[in-house]
């Protein structure tokens, strides 16, 4: 049984990629703002963060910068973990060139709560895909008795149903080797 501490990255700052012009994969190298760092200073002071093994995080930047944080002040290990990027707007192109084409796609995935109805072509990742690779990423970590994830809203919302998770929240989930 292993205890994950999800934790969604702080608020990000997308000004310096949106002057930048960065389309796809350039626009997750986003900062975080002043607030998103205060946010993360304060949810390092969690109590329920006290006994963690470890932290893994997503290579994003926002996410990265929110686990160094923690990690920071928490003085614990921080590995990288390529899957447990955010959900991928389009798994096609990796073209999406501003944050209102992100948004559009973001809704229609949510319209269509992460499945791609039969018959259509759509460009982004499904719900199933990154549950799949989420609990990849989890299963090399259940020797652990708890391990701090920091990652993004829409990965942490595969492995607990909750619509809204604001920057910095922590949401605790026990995994079995049942899971």
């Amino acid at each position: 049984m292993t205890k994950f501490i999800f934790i969604r990255h702080g608020e990000a700052d997308y000004n310096p990629i949106d002057e930048r012009k960065f389309i796809g994969h350039g626009r997750d190298l986003s900062p975080l703002t002043e607030l998103g760092i205060n946010q993360l200073k304060e949810t390092s002071k969690d109590l329920r963060l006290k006994n963690s093994d470890l932290i893994i995080a997503s290579p994003y930047t926002r996410a990265l910068q929110s686990a160094a944080i923690i990690s920071k002040e928490l003085n614990l290990e921080l590995k990288v973990e390529v899957d447990l990027h955010e959900w991928i707007p389009d798994v096609v192109a990796f073209q999406h060139k501003t944050s209102e084409d992100c948004f559009a796609l973001c809704r229609d995935f949510d319209f269509h709560d992460g499945i791609h109805p039969e018959g259509t072509n759509k460009v982004w990742e499904t719900k199933e895909s990154m549950k799949r690779r989420m609990d990849s990423v989890l299963d090399r970590y259940m020797s652990y008795n708890q391990v701090i994830v920091v990652c993004h809203g829409m990965v942490i919302r595969t492995q607990k149903n909750q619509e809204n998770i604001k920057n910095g929240e922590i949401i605790e989930i026990i995994r079995t080797s049942e899971n």
